[in-house]
C-alpha cells in the first residue's frame, strides 16, 4: 500500500503570540530541544511513512530553516522524501484558504506520486501515534475516509468537532462544537472528537476536491467536507485511544494528545514532561521523537538546587541557583543566585545573577539582567512585559546572538 503524507504546517498560531511573532505555530520550540512539528514528523517516520509533503504558509522561513538543518529531506530511494511546499498559487494569486483548499492547490503532487492512500495530518499537536494502525483500520473497514478520533468528556466536547458513530465506528453525524454533544455508543460520559487527522483513498479525495468542491473558495475538511460526505462515502472514526504504542510507561496518560494552541495550554504541556512520573515521557527509545542535533558540550553544573526540571545540552549552571519545575533549553547560562520556578527558558538565554523568574516563558536569545524580578509582581510586569490572560509572562524572542 503506497501512502503519501500531506502535513499541514501553515498555521498562524495567533493565540500563541508573542511566541509566533516571527514564526509559525509548528516552528515554536517545545520541551527544551524540540519544535512542535517534530512530533508529527516523528510519528510518520516511526510509522514507516517516508514520503511526505509539508505545506507551509505564514512566517514560514523559521520552519523551513529548521527542517533544512534538522531533518533528512531525502532517503536512499526516490520515493523517500520530505519536501516543503509553500503556496504555489496554481489556482490564482491566493494563499491556502483552509486545510482542504491547501490539498486542492497541490493535487498535481498527488497525481505525480500516485499513492493508494493519503494521510493528511496537522503539525501543531503534541502526541505519539502509530499511523500504520490507523491505516490498517481504514483498510479493514473498507473505508473511503477515516478520521482520527480522540475521546473527550461530554463536558469539554462542545469545544470540538464531535462525531456520532454506530457500533462499527462508521460516522453517522459530524457536528462542529455542538451544544448537546452525543456520546460514544456504550459510553455515556465521553464523546469522539476529531483530531484533524485523516486518511483518504486517493480516488475519493480527488473526486471530492475536483468535482464536488471545485468552485468553493474557502474549504476545510472539518468544517465543510466531512459533514457533507457521510452518506455518499464510507467514513469511519479511528479510536486514537486504541493505539497502544510500545514503550509507553504505566504512569503516563494513555492516549496523551494536546493542542498547544494557547499560551496556557503550551505551558501546561511543557509541565506535563516533568517529574518522576510525567504524563508524557519523552524517554521512549521504542518511539523516539526526532529533532535537531545540537553541537554543544554537556551541561556544566557548578552547584545549586535543581528539582523536577529538564536541562538540555550546553548549559552552565552557577552555584547558589534554584531551578524548580522548569524546562531549560540548550546554551542557557544561569548566573549565581538566580531562582527559576515553573518556567520555560528557550535556547541561548542568560539569566542574570540573583534574578527571580516565576511562571515565565522566555523565548530564544534573551538576556535577563541581574536582580530582575519577573512573574512575581503583576503590576510591575504589566508595565514591562507581555502578560497572557492566564497570567503567564511571555518575553518574545531577543536579538542577541551567541557564538
Amino acid at each position: 500500500m503506497k501512502v503519501l503524507g500531506m502535513i499541514m504546517a501553515g498555521g498562524k498560531g495567533e493565540r500563541l503570540f508573542p511566541l509566533t511573532k516571527e514564526r509559525s505555530k509548528p516552528s515554536v520550540p517545545f520541551g527544551g530541544k524540540y519544535r512542535i512539528i517534530d512530533f508529527v514528523l516523528s510519528n510518520f517516520v516511526n510509522s514507516n511513512i517516508f514520503s511526505s509533503y509539508i505545506l507551509v504558509q505564514y512566517l514560514s522561513q523559521s520552519l523551513i530553516e529548521y527542517l533544512r538543518t534538522s531533518w533528512t529531506t531525502r532517503g536512499i530511494i526516490k520515493d523517500h522524501f520530505l519536501t516543503i511546499v509553500p503556496p504555489q498559487m496554481r489556482l490564482g494569486e491566493i494563499w491556502y484558504r483552509g486545510t482542504a483548499d491547501a490539498i486542492r492547490q497541490n493535487i498535481s503532487l498527488i497525481n505525480d506520486f500516485a499513492p493508494d492512500l493519503i494521510a493528511i495530518f496537522g503539525a501543531d499537536h503534541i502526541y505519539r501515534m502509530d499511523i500504520s494502525k490507523m491505516i490498517d483500520f481504514h483498510i479493514k473497514s473498507k473505508a473511503d475516509v477515516t478520521v482520527a478520533a480522540n475521546i473527550v468528556s461530554l463536558k469539554e466536547a462542545s469545544s470540538f468537532g464531535i462525531m456520532t458513530v454506530n457500533n462499527a465506528n462508521r460516522i453517522i453525524s459530524f457536528d462542529e462544537k455542538p451544544a448537546s454533544p452525543k456520546p460514544i455508543p456504550g459510553n455515556t460520559k465521553f464523546a469522539y472528537a476529531s483530531m484533524g487527522n485523516y486518511i483518504f483513498d486517493k480516488n475519493v479525495l480527488l473526486k471530492i476536491l475536483q468535482q464536488k468542491y471545485c468552485d468553493v473558495p474557502s474549504l476545510d475538511f472539518g468544517k465543510n467536507i466531512i459533514p457533507a460526505i457521510l452518506k455518499q462515502y464510507r467514513t469511519f472514526a479511528y479510536d486514537f485511544h486504541s493505539d497502544k504504542l510500545a514503550g509507553i510507561k504505566p504512569y503516563e496518560e494513555q492516549g496523551y494528545w494536546r493542542d498547544v494552541g494557547t499560551i496556557e495550554a503550551y505551558w501546561q504541556a511543557n509541565m506535563d514532561l516533568l517529574g518522576e512520573k510525567p504524563k508524557f515521557d519523552l524517554n521512549n527509545p521504542l518511539w523516539p521523537i526526532n529533532t535537531s542535533v545540537h553541537n554543544t558540550p554537556p551541561t556544566a553544573y557548578m552547584g545549586g538546587e535543581i528539582e523536577r526540571s529538564m536541562l538540555s545540552n550546553g548549559c552552565i549552571i552557577y552555584p547558589k541557583t534554584v531551578i524548580k519545575n522548569s524546562v531549560i533549553a540548550s546554551n542557557i547560562t544561569v548566573m549565581e543566585g538566580a531562582v527559576i520556578e515553573d518556567s520555560i527558558i528557550m535556547d541561548s538565554c542568560t539569566i542574570g545573577k540573583n534574578a527571580r523568574l516565576k511562571k515565565v516563558i522566555i523565548d530564544r536569545f534573551n538576556i535577563i539582567p541581574a536582580g530582575a524580578s519577573i512573574g512575581i509582581n503583576k503590576e510591575n510586569d504589566s508595565q514591562n512585559y507581555f502578560i497572557d490572560p492566564s497570567g503567564i509572562v511571555v518575553i518574545p524572542r531577543g536579538r542577541t546572538k551567541f557564538l
